[in-house]
């Protein structure tokens, strides 16, 4: 269906009447026309988010309602726009959703209307669990790993022992529900399920980073730690590995529908003597012969391996600051065109004089002073 239905038309007028700009704007983000929800839609509900005087609450549950539509368009935009929010909008609103004990419940939804609509589901079900996920990751450590500070002083990098360890798994289980959404690019055939995909890229890139620098600090910390912590890191490294493969081929798929070659990272994998490493010393906390490295070479392993995975950093980091600035110049070209037509609708505007009756003012030797010109834009004055 394409357009605008009457439902819609409907729904968006009944919120005119109760007077909620908030949820009349969701419902025209969340049409039935198959194609992404406009940005001046988002772009409003993100400025909702930022007013103090919204109700953050009632912002998400029509956004809720929304997903309990059969049409799978308007179910997608909802999750979309909820995304959105989520990346762009104040914290207030993911922290909201991260309080809640459920968020979307649609790991039986199905849109029966047609073809489309079976093929379609499949993407909304997984769309959701990683959105759920998102949300309980950021209710586990209380920041969104998208966002967090990177480089040598960024919040992965400094973690103690004991904290990295419990929160590394949370990166990789948001990072699983995010590859699950497993889309190849024959299936990104319309508006919505792309503008879907250009989300999750986004977060990909920079839960990877996050990511990305949690193993770094591990591998830094891992032949200082104890036989039980050391089992623990090489079984996440060994994750990270795997999860690094996955990332590669979900970038694949990002250049193959057309995204800037300079927006895909280079993911640069750390040597496999790093593994073997890795293992042989957890071996000789465990009491297991093994053959014998001298600490230099161990040193040198190392450092290559981190010195590997920080130029990956790096490539992750250019590619977000790219996109920061694209935004960054976005925004000043639209305040750009906002200050010009504010120029044109003051230059259509008649001008009018302002007279002013100046009394003179006798001074005690007689002569004669006129009031000086008044300056329009200073606080008013009480004379006596």
């Amino acid at each position: 269906m394409s357009g605008q239905s009457l439902t819609d038309r409907i729904t968006a007028a009944q919120h005119s009447v109760t007077g909620s700009a908030g949820s009349k704007t969701v419902c025209k983000a969340t049409t039935h026309e198959v194609m992404g929800p406009k940005k001046k839609h988002l772009d409003y509900l993100i400025q909702c988010t930022n007013e103090m005087n919204v109700n953050i609450p009632q912002l998400a549950d029509s956004l809720f309602e929304r997903t309990t539509n059969s049409s799978w368009v308007v179910v997608f935009k909802s999750l979309i726009t909820t995304h959105h929010l989520m990346v762009y909008g104040n914290e207030r609103f993911i922290q909201y959703l991260a309080s809640r004990n459920t968020l979307f419940n649609l790991s039986n939804f199905l849109d029966k209307s047609g073809l489309q609509g079976y093929d379609m589901s499949t993407f909304i079900r997984r769309y959701s669990r990683y959105l759920n996920e998102k949300a309980v990751s950021y209710r586990q450590v209380a920041f969104d790993f998208t966002k967090v500070k990177r480089g040598a002083d960024g919040v992965m990098r400094t973690m103690s022992t004991e904290k990295l360890l419990k929160t590394v798994p949370i990166i990789q289980n948001q990072m699983d529900a995010l590859l699950d959404f497993n889309v190849n690019s024959n299936e990104l055939t319309n508006g919505v399920i792309n503008a879907a995909f250009m989300l999750l890229f986004k977060d990909a890139i920079r839960l990877f980073a996050a990511y990305n620098e949690g193993i770094i600090n591990l591998l830094e910390k891992y032949f200082d730690m104890k036989k039980n912590q050391c089992k623990e890191g090489l079984d996440i490294y060994k994750k990270f590995l795997t999860r690094m493969t996955r990332i590669s081929e979900f970038l694949k798929v990002a250049e193959q529908v057309g995204i800037d070659r300079g927006d895909i990272p280079d993911l640069s994998q750390a040597p496999s003597s790093l593994l073997d490493a890795l293992e042989q010393h957890l071996a000789s906390l465990e009491g297991k012969k093994i053959k014998d490295s001298t600490a230099a070479i161990r040193a040198t392993t190392l450092s290559n391996a981190v010195s590997t995975l920080a130029s990956t950093g790096l490539s992750l980091t250019k590619v977000d600051e790219r996109e920061k600035q694209a935004a960054l110049e976005e925004e000043q070209a639209l305040l750009k065109a906002l200050k010009e037509q504010r120029l044109k609708e003051l230059a259509k505007k008649p001008h009018t004089s302002l007279t002013t009756a100046a009394s003179p003012v006798s001074t005690a030797a007689g002569s004669i002073m006129t009031t000086p010109a008044i300056d329009i834009f200073s606080t008013p004055s009480s004379s006596n």
